[in-house]
C-alpha cells in the first residue's frame, strides 16, 4: 500500500511539473518572438542607415566612421557640413582616378591645390614647379576657364585641372577635395595663387612640421610682403618656427594670456598646410554657401586635433611672399572722367562688390558658430576649458608666492 502511494505521489509530481512546463512554453515562444523582432528591426535600422550614408557620403567606408567622429568631436554639430552641394559626380570620380593613378605611379604623398587665372601663370610656373620637384600631386583650379593656355608648360600634363567660371579656393576645395578623396596624401596645401617662393622648399618645410608636431601651419610671410593682416604670419628671422606672437600695438593686444587667434593657434586662409586629420575636420567646417571662406582662420584651431596653442604654428626658416594680386573678379573698373555717363553705364567696382559679399558671409558665419554653440549642448568648448584650468594654475602660483 506504501509503494502504491509513493507511485501515484510520483506520477502526480510528474504531471505537475510537465504542467509548469506546459504553462511556460507559450510564454517562452513569446519572449523568443519579440527577441527576433528587436534584432530584425535593429538589424534593418543599420542597414538602412548604411545605405542612406553611403549615398550621402560615397567615399566613406563603415571602417572610417569611427574616425571621422573623433576627428569631428572638436566642433559643436551645427556648423558640421558633412557633404558638399556638388551633383557632378562622374567630375569627382575622373579626379580621383588620376591623383590616386599620379599618387602609385610615383609615390606621391602630399598634395597642393591652387585656384588659378591666366594672368598669374608666370608665377604659378614657378610656384608648381617647386611642389612638382618634390614629388608633390598638383591641382589647379580654373576660376577663369582658360586651361589651354597652360598645355605649353611641361608639367602641364602631369597636373590636375579643375575648372569652374568665376569660383573660389574654397568653393573647388569643398566640392572637389572631400578628404576621402584625398586620403591619400600625408598634407595638403591649399594655396592662392600670388605666393612668391624664390625662398620656400617643400621638403625641409614639412621636416619642420613633422618633428614639431603641427597639424595646421603656414609658411611665414615676408616682411616685405603687401597684404599682411595679422602679425602672427610675419616671419621671425632668428627662428624657425613660432607658434605665438607678442605685440601690444593695434586693436587686438597679444600677451602671455592671449591664447586664441589672432595671437597663437592661428594661420591665415592665404598658404594654409593641413594634416589628413586635421583636414577632414576642416573640411567639415567649410560651409557651402560661404564660398569666400571669412571667418574660417579664426575656428581653424579647433581642428588642430589638440591643443591648438601647441598643434598650429608658422614656419619662418621657410617663407613665402605675399604679391596681393586680386585677380578673381578682375581689377576694380577705372572710374569714367564724367559721373553721369558712368551712372549710365552702370560701372561696377568688382572688386568692391566681392569685398562686401565676404564681410556678409563673414557676419552669417559667426553667427551659425554661435547658433551651432548654443544648441549642441553636449559640445563644450575645448579652449575655454583649458583657460580656465590655466586661470587656476597662474593663482595658484601667485598665492604660493605670496605665502
Amino acid at each position: 500500500m506504501a509503494v502504491f502511494l509513493l507511485k501515484k505521489r510520483s506520477v502526480l509530481l510528474d504531471g505537475g511539473t510537465c504542467g509548469v512546463k506546459m504553462r511556460q512554453l507559450p510564454f517562452m515562444c513569446i519572449i523568443c518572438i519579440v527577441m527576433l523582432f528587436i534584432v530584425y528591426r535593429t538589424t534593418n535600422y543599420q542597414y538602412q542607415q548604411t545605405e542612406i550614408e553611403s549615398r550621402l557620403d560615397p567615399f566613406y567606408s563603415s571602417k572610417d566612421s569611427n574616425f571621422d567622429m573623433r576627428s569631428l568631436n572638436s566642433l559643436p554639430r551645427g556648423i558640421i557640413q558633412a557633404r558638399s552641394d556638388l551633383e557632378l559626380k562622374p567630375l569627382w570620380s575622373t579626379t580621383t582616378s588620376k591623383s590616386k593613378a599620379k599618387a602609385s605611379n610615383s609615390s606621391c604623398h602630399n598634395l597642393l591645390a591652387v585656384p588659378v587665372g591666366i594672368k598669374q601663370k608666370s608665377n604659378v610656373d614657378a610656384l608648381v614647379q617647386k611642389f612638382l620637384s618634390a614629388n608633390f600631386t598638383v591641382i589647379l583650379f580654373h576660376y577663369d576657364g582658360n586651361v589651354d593656355g597652360w598645355e605649353d608648360l611641361p608639367w602641364s600634363k602631369d597636373a590636375i585641372h579643375i575648372v569652374a567660371h568665376n569660383q573660389t579656393k574654397w568653393w573647388f576645395a569643398k566640392r572637389f577635395l572631400h578628404p576621402a578623396v584625398v586620403s591619400i596624401y600625408d598634407y595638403i596645401f591649399l594655396w592662392d595663387e600670388d605666393l612668391g617662393v624664390e625662398n620656400f622648399h617643400p621638403g625641409r618645410y614639412l621636416e619642420i612640421v613633422k618633428s614639431e608636431g603641427l597639424e595646421i601651419s603656414q609658411p611665414a610671410l615676408d616682411p616685405n610682403s603687401t597684404g599682411i593682416h595679422h602679425r602672427i604670419t610675419i616671419r621671425s628671422r632668428t627662428n624657425r618656427f613660432h607658434r605665438r606672437v607678442y605685440d601690444i600695438r593695434g586693436s587686438t593686444k597679444c600677451s602671455d594670456e592671449s591664447e586664441g587667434p589672432p595671437c597663437s593657434g592661428f594661420v591665415e586662409g592665404m598658404a594654409p598646410v593641413f594634416s589628413r586629420s586635421a583636414w577632414l575636420c576642416a573640411w567639415h567646417l567649410i560651409q557651402n554657401d560661404l564660398v569666400h571662406g571669412w571667418g574660417m582662420d579664426m575656428k581653424l584651431g579647433y581642428c588642430a586635433q589638440g591643443d591648438r596653442t601647441k598643434k598650429v604654428g608658422v614656419v619662418d626658416s621657410e617663407y613665402v611672399v605675399h604679391q596681393s594680386i586680386q585677380t578673381l573678379g578682375g581689377q576694380s573698373l577705372k572710374k569714367d572722367s564724367n559721373p553721369e555717363e558712368s551712372v549710365k553705364r552702370h560701372v561696377v567696382d568688382v572688386r568692391s562688390e566681392i569685398r562686401r559679399q565676404s564681410t556678409y558671409e563673414l557676419q552669417i558665419f559667426k553667427d551659425r558658430w554661435e547658433r551651432a554653440v548654443k544648441q549642441d549642448r553636449n559640445w563644450a568648448d575645448p579652449f575655454n576649458q583649458r583657460r580656465r584650468q590655466r586661470y587656476k594654475q597662474r593663482r595658484r602660483s601667485k598665492f604660493k608666492k605670496l605665502r
